[in-house]
């Protein structure tokens, strides 16, 4: 049984690419397997997330070691470490399952479960899966800068002489060393700036509500919008992350705004259909002259609270556009205003571009300024193909784990969107999307603060 161990300690590496490359080989062979492309992906994901637990968790035993001396109390902090995050894994797991769909749990305060068993969680999962990426970056930098090393001496034996190869041979391997060491602490000064990040993000910038200013030329306008402000809000997922009372301090900022008109974007929910009452409550004090208006997100749909919320939200002055338009007049002139449902499916592998927006043809108006409320930016190629002028939309938070200093649009959590914040241009038509007020699957933003858009008309 130990010479077993033993072996699996000396190929735990082998053993794992293997299976991993066993059940790849497994979707190829049997490629019309319903989900087999999608369960290989998680596959994925889970073999990275165990091995980046299994790392991360050696290396605060090692930190133990060193500041705890004598084996009793190393061994009291391995127990510690195996009873809280099993407990913190299992307890997230399960919430999250009984959330997504069937939830009756209220999510409108923070809570001290909240602070205490979901925060610390997600805290630590950010930072580890982003920190053992960045431990891979570098053992791929150094296996990369091996294999030149080996290419070099390759080159070299051609046109050295055998002395002189034996003289490098002999000076390489302390170059070798030197430099694996520098990566190796390099490697773990870096990998633990995602913890920082992370915190950070949970702390601070998940809160740190920004004022954006955008302004919007439309060649179409008419004379009487010049100067029409529209200010944006979107993605609010009421939840103990984002409760009622901050949704109520952003209406406040919007209001403070000076708005012409309030265009909200989708998402009040999260996974709680009977928080609906409280986000509604949150928002009822925004006011503008030519009125608050909005569309609904997919969370609406998760949530089955479609009809509800729309009854609701209008009790409370917020009309919802479902598939509708509402004319905007001034001076005699006016801007044609389209919402429609939530455009995509997420039980879907992939959803054609030529379904965004089906039956929406008969609401744009040729004559008019028309201005798109859709939650899902994607629908954006559709609208500049049907002639909408300006299409509004969120859903992304804009990427909420952004990387936006490296290129635009690159995120660690938001894979897969072309349009994930702030404005576009694209076959005449225009698109901004709002990075949101709250946040989905973890309650932590970095380099995508909650955004709060003042759009600014003009000719």
């Amino acid at each position: 049984m130990e010479r077993l161990l033993n072996l699996v300690r000396a190929y735990r590496r082998r053993i794992a690419i293997s299976l991993l490359l066993a059940y790849a080989a497994f979707v190829l062979i049997h490629p019309d397997e319903e989900g087999r492309v999608s369960d290989l992906i998680w596959f994925a994901v889970l073999v990275m997330f165990i091995s980046s637990q299994l790392f991360w968790i050696r290396r605060v035993v090692d930190v133990g070691e060193r500041f705890l001396p004598g084996k009793p109390r190393r061994n009291l902090l391995g127990a510690i470490a195996g009873t809280i995050w099993p407990m913190l894994f299992v307890y997230n797991l399960v919430t999250w399952d009984s959330l997504s769909w069937n939830s009756t749990h209220v999510s409108t305060a923070l809570t001290l479960r909240s602070v205490l068993l979901e925060a610390p969680f997600w805290w630590w999962f950010v930072g580890s899966f982003a920190g053992f990426f960045l431990v891979l970056a570098f053992w791929t930098l150094d296996r990369v800068g091996s294999v030149g090393v080996w290419v070099y001496r390759a080159m070299h034996n051609a046109t050295s002489a055998r002395d002189a190869l034996k003289a490098e041979e002999r000076a390489s391997p302390p170059a070798s060393r030197s430099r694996r060491q520098f990566l190796e602490r390099a490697a773990v000064l870096v990998s633990a700036t995602p913890f920082v990040a992370a915190g950070y993000g949970l702390i601070y910038e998940r809160l740190d509500v920004e004022v954006t200013r955008q302004r919007i030329r439309l060649p179409r306008l008419p004379k009487a919008f010049e100067g029409f402000r529209i200010v944006q809000l979107s993605d609010f997922h009421i939840s103990p992350f984002m409760t009622g009372e901050q949704i109520r301090r952003c209406a406040e900022i919007a209001n403070g705004l000076r708005p012409d008109l309030i265009a909200l974007t989708g998402d009040f929910l999260t996974w709680d259909a009977s928080a609906q009452g409280e986000v509604v409550q949150a928002l009822a004090p925004l006011r503008a002259p030519f009125g608050v208006f909005g569309c609904l997100g997919n969370h609406e749909v998760y949530t089955r609270t479609q009809d509800s919320i729309t009854q609701i939200l209008g009790n409370a002055g917020i009309r919802i556009l479902r598939h509708a338009t509402a004319a905007i007049r001034s001076g005699g002139e006016s801007v044609n205003l389209i919402g429609v449902d939530f455009q995509g499916c997420h039980e879907c592998p992939t959803f054609p571009r030529e379904n965004y927006l089906r039956g929406v043809e008969p609401l744009v108006l040729r004559d008019r300024v028309n201005i798109l409320l859709s939650h899902n930016p994607e629908s954006f190629d559709r609208a500049a193909q049907l002639g909408i002028d300006l299409s509004l939309a969120g859903h992304t938070h804009g990427g909420q784990l952004a990387l936006e200093f490296v290129r635009r649009g690159l995120n660690l959590s938001r894979l897969g969107y072309t349009y994930t914040r702030g404005w576009y241009e694209k076959g005449g038509g225009q698109l901004y999307v709002n990075r949101g007020i709250g946040t989905i699957g973890f309650p932590i933003r970095v380099g995508a603060p909650p955004e709060i858009t003042v759009l600014e008309l003009t000719r």
